[in-house]
């Protein structure tokens, strides 16, 4: 009954997650990125209000015309309303854009590690991607030279994640500056998938739309600002693709959710005291995360950067990725997801989140420091 490209679909280490975290009574989830904070009661109230005043409706084809131009008042350089569409999360949009702008055997590159559903994501749209990898001991920033070596006839998009997942990697603006000028030269789209811009740690973030024009923007209210669950994204992109997506979203999903958008709407009218709470959150835990692990006998990593995951060296543990995941759910029931969901080069590496608050990170590292593998008993 199964379609055919889709026979040999295999479960990804992200996917698998769901039973794995129901695995123990006292386990600790460092896996997914779902943080552990409840959306600011202000924007529940203010999305409950709007619901009992009638916005229950569908909105506007590319979403409610408040929460576009809110959006668009608030980008770094003026964007006119009708290059915003509202979409039902990151990753949807995501699908959208390659969707509107892939032929079949259109190149996509994309920086590795990479967000696990990016290659999929590439497939479903008939497309071809071509990974560049990066390395920690250049902090994984995009070597612009290595880069453009993979382009070809075909490359119609490079995939820009920054802050990054799983790394927490933040491009210099040097960097930023050179992919700009390098995807002008060869007239190839620039995604931009911004989806942890509230956590840039050290520097101001500067969005490639600022450098770039033929950049495609995903922006997200999932973790920004505790939303995962409200399913709520959009899309900053020339004209013709976001008529383009609305055009295909008109099979799929048709509109993104009324009270959704509404209560995004709330949460960036009032982005600043907000967003002020999350960061410090987000910041004190990885710090102390990014101490304790380099702590631990075998373990190594980089200073954070941004994002709320730690992308973990575990070479000298003697364990492949995977088999520590294993090691460390079954030892000490912490849940974290193997390297080689970012990319098959990383096997070598796990992505710890910091979405459990530090009480929970430090009875977690705790655990960590007591086995074996660790110097411990």
């Amino acid at each position: 009954m199964i379609a055919k490209r889709h026979q040999n679909n295999k479960e990804t280490p992200m996917g698998a997650c769901d039973e794995l975290s129901k695995s123990y009574d006292d386990l600790i989830d460092l896996s997914l990125g779902d943080p552990d904070l409840t959306t600011d009661i202000s924007i529940i109230e203010a999305a409950f209000e709007d619901a009992k005043n009638g916005h229950t409706h569908y909105t506007d084809f590319l979403g409610d015309l408040d929460l576009r131009t809110a959006l668009c008042e608030e980008a770094k350089i003026k964007i006119s309303i009708e290059k915003c569409m509202i979409t039902t999360s990151g990753c949807h949009a995501m699908w959208l854009i390659l969707e509107s702008i892939l032929d079949e055997g259109d190149e996509v590159i994309i920086p590795a590690p990479y967000f696990t559903p990016y290659l999929g994501q590439v497939k479903l749209a008939r497309g071809k991607s071509v990974l560049l990898e990066t390395l920690e001991s250049e902090n994984f920033y995009i070597d612009v030279c290595k880069l453009e070596k993979l382009i070809s006839k075909r490359t119609k998009a490079i995939i820009i994640n920054t802050p990054n997942n799983p790394t927490g990697a933040c491009q210099p603006l040097e960097v930023m500056t050179a992919l700009a000028s390098l995807a002008r030269r060869y007239d190839i789209l620039i995604i931009a998938d911004d989806i942890y811009t509230a956590y840039h740690y050290d520097k101001p973030f500067v969005p490639m739309y600022t450098l770039y024009d033929k950049t495609v923007t995903i922006g997200s209210f999932s973790k920004d600002y505790c939303m995962t669950g409200w399913r709520i994204g959009y899309v900053i992109a020339p004209k013709q693709i976001i008529d383009t997506m609305k055009n295909i979203n008109e099979n799929n999903v048709f509109t993104a959710p009324s009270i959704s958008q509404r209560a995004a709407l709330y949460a960036i009218m009032h982005k600043n005291e907000i967003q002020a709470k999350l960061i410090a959150c987000f910041k004190d835990r990885i710090y102390y995360a990014y101490k304790r692990i380099k702590k631990i006998e075998n373990l190594k990593v980089n200073k954070p950067e941004g994002s709320i995951y730690l992308f973990v060296n575990i070479k000298e543990t003697k364990l492949s990725g995977e088999a520590f995941t294993k090691y460390l759910l079954e030892k000490a029931h912490i849940l974290v997801l193997p390297g080689c969901a970012f990319g098959h080069s990383y096997g070598d590496y796990v992505r710890i989140a910091v979405t459990v608050n530090k009480e929970k990170l430090k009875v977690a590292f705790d655990r960590m420091e007591k086995l074996r593998i660790f110097g411990g008993e």
